[in-house]
């Protein structure tokens, strides 16, 4: 439960205080465990924000963490600290150049409304998706990053009228599969999107083996599944995702007069409970895990052009 921060790093009291373990860099190469080191495409609004719940889900496991910020060079950022960023993040082909990456996190992103043809960093996104296929043990979308890696093998998305908000229960399918397989046999799960991917498009794919569907809701339908060589992982959820955030979006989205978005369901904005961080945990915990077993001890770094 180690994860690898600068002493000053701005929520590193916010991760001990939640049993957290972090270390500098120095006390980790002195330690001599080879972390793991996973890239994290980190697009979300105040990506800075965000930083919190991925580390908090990747922390839980027993294995050391190094995590890697990474920043598009086509992509302005407009709501995120621009000093943080350029302190703390690097392009692509920086964080590859001396070491190569085991694992990696495309996360959400406020443009599913938008073709992908018209977001400005989609073309630099899909060369990163074609170098992780060859040389990143698995990659791992959430929410429109999972819209994204579903993209990159041929499957469109669906966008929806009104957006999909709340806390919905997601039915295991798969008890055999190396992440979701101990997840329990229902769980819940939070949602906040205004698109998806089709249960016809899905099954469809499933039929000419090109992807594993891994966890369904009658209300949300599929949520979790893979492509075949299991190289990447989707999930349109946010089990990372602590019970305020959604009450934080929902005041955002009144505040800019939004009329797509009701109250999210099954979650009451006056008392927010969590009832899905053990979930989340495990189904990080046991991505770390596949990450680890799926990679080379000794893989030497391949430079991305």
């Amino acid at each position: 439960m180690t994860i690898i921060v600068p002493d000053n790093f701005h929520v590193k009291s916010e991760l001990e205080d939640r049993r957290i373990v972090c270390i500098p860099q120095g006390r980790a190469d002195k330690q001599d465990i080879r972390p793991l080191r996973i890239g994290i495409l980190n697009i979300m609004p105040q990506a800075q924000d965000y930083e919190f719940s991925l580390l908090f889900a990747l922390g839980r496991s027993i294995i050391q963490i190094e995590p890697v910020w990474i920043r598009f060079e086509n992509h302005s950022y407009k709501t995120s600290n621009r000093i943080h960023l350029e302190n703390q993040y690097v392009t692509f082909a920086e964080s590859v150049r001396e070491q190569h990456l085991d694992g990696l996190i495309l996360t959400g992103a406020p443009v599913e409304h938008l073709p992908y043809e018209n977001i400005t960093y989609w073309d630099e996104l899909n060369r990163i998706l074609e170098y992780a296929k060859k040389h990143i043990a698995s990659t791992l979308g959430i929410c429109w990053g999972a819209l994204a890696l579903a993209k990159n093998i041929g499957i469109e998305k669906k966008m929806y009228d009104k957006k999909l908000f709340g806390v919905f229960e997601l039915t295991n399918l798969n008890h055999k599969h190396e992440i979701t397989g101990e997840m329990d046999d229902v769980f819940w799960c939070p949602q906040s999107r205004h698109a998806g991917v089709s249960d016809e498009a899905l099954e469809a794919a499933q039929a000419r083996g090109e992807v594993n569907l891994l966890a369904y809701s009658k209300d949300t339908g599929y949520v979790i599944f893979e492509s075949s060589d299991k190289k990447f992982l989707m999930h349109l959820g946010h089990l990372e995702y602590d019970a305020s955030r959604l009450t934080s979006e929902y005041e955002r989205d009144v505040n800019e007069g939004r009329d797509d978005v009701s109250e999210p369901l099954n979650l009451d904005v006056h008392n927010p409970v969590n009832r899905w961080r053990s979930s989340g945990i495990e189904f990080f915990t046991q991505w770390i895990k596949y990450v680890y077993l799926e990679t080379p001890y000794c893989q030497p770094p391949v430079e991305f052009k």
